[in-house]
């Protein structure tokens, strides 16, 4: 406990910002104030609760089955693809799924209240993959944002993709529609990365695993079970993915319960599919999303 102590004496704030040993044994940041609560795990710099103050249901969805262990990915929440998004480049099998950042244990650098109440968190990854450097800024109040900083430290440009994979908590996903890509392509992962387009609402009523290309506007899931709309702004995204794994691949997945499909979705701030990031020598990039609730 003694890190745990450390953090605490370093970085808590009283009465809103404590640390503690939480799932797994795992470090965790508590968040409560009078504007919203939010725990992060500090293995995976990983957002695992939100919820603002007025609010009755949670805004992430967690799988009740989720692994909280070092060198495992965390189901649920937010959890951060990078510096590749899906299988590594090369194709390699040794190379995690979905990058390096979900699965590291990540340093407390600074912490804070701005002037509107709301709490910051500013998170970095120790080391570097390539001569990529990452940093996670984590606000917490009525709304929750999260500003992932990508910076080349090297001499020559390196590429990349990313995604802030969040999975949101919905009341049945029969009553959802999600707003704000109608008329926009799409890369269907279920068949070969078919590129169609969008008409209307996006409506989920089977396997859903797209990459919407070319959008950086705003979208809304509207939940008619809870009365609310859940606010998705993205930043530095130039694609969006949409993904819900249904029946079958519910039942595949062992961290996933079978019946766990249709209390969520996934819409994930991306950098993926054609819309790859090529920083050049000291450049940064800057992924990230902001998540608010209405009636």
């Amino acid at each position: 406990m003694l890190k745990i102590d450390a953090l605490n004496k370093r970085c808590g704030i009283p009465d809103v910002l404590s640390f503690d040993e939480g799932e797994g044994g795992l470090p965790f940041a508590r968040i409560r104030s009078d504007r919203g609560e939010a725990d992060i795990s500090l293995y995976g710099a990983h957002v695992t609760h939100f919820k603002p103050v007025g609010i009755e249901h949670p805004v992430l969805w967690m799988s009740p089955e989720a692994v909280f262990a070092e060198g495992k990915a965390i189901r649920g929440g937010i959890p951060i693809c990078w510096p590749w998004f899906g299988n590594h480049p090369s194709g390699s099998p040794e190379k995690p799924a979905h990058g390096v950042a979900r699965i590291r244990m990540w340093e407390v650098k600074e912490t804070g209240v701005d002037d509107a109440g709301r709490v910051r968190l500013r998170l970095a990854m120790p080391g570097k993959e390539s001569d990529l450097a990452l940093t996670l800024e984590i606000v917490v109040g009525s709304a929750l944002e999260l500003r992932l900083t990508t910076e080349n430290t090297g001499d020559a440009p390196e590429a990349m993709t990313a995604a802030l994979h969040t999975y949101f908590s919905v009341s049945e996903i029969g009553k959802v529609r999600i707003k704000g890509f109608d008329g926009v392509e799409y890369w269907d992962q279920l068949e070969g990365n078919a590129v169609k387009r969008q008409e209307g609402d996006i409506i989920i009523d089977r396997e859903v695993d797209r990459i919407y290309v070319g959008t950086e506007g705003e979208c809304r899931i509207v939940d008619e079970g809870w009365e609310r709309a859940i606010r998705v702004t993205r930043e530095g995204s130039g694609s969006a993915v949409v993904w819900n794994p249904w029946i079958e691949k519910s039942a595949r997945l062992g961290d996933f319960p079978d019946d766990g499909f249709p209390g969520m979705v996934c819409i994930e701030a991306a950098n993926a599919g054609p819309d790859v990031v090529t920083l050049q020598p000291g450049m940064r990039h800057v992924l990230g999303i902001k998540i608010s609730v209405t009636p």
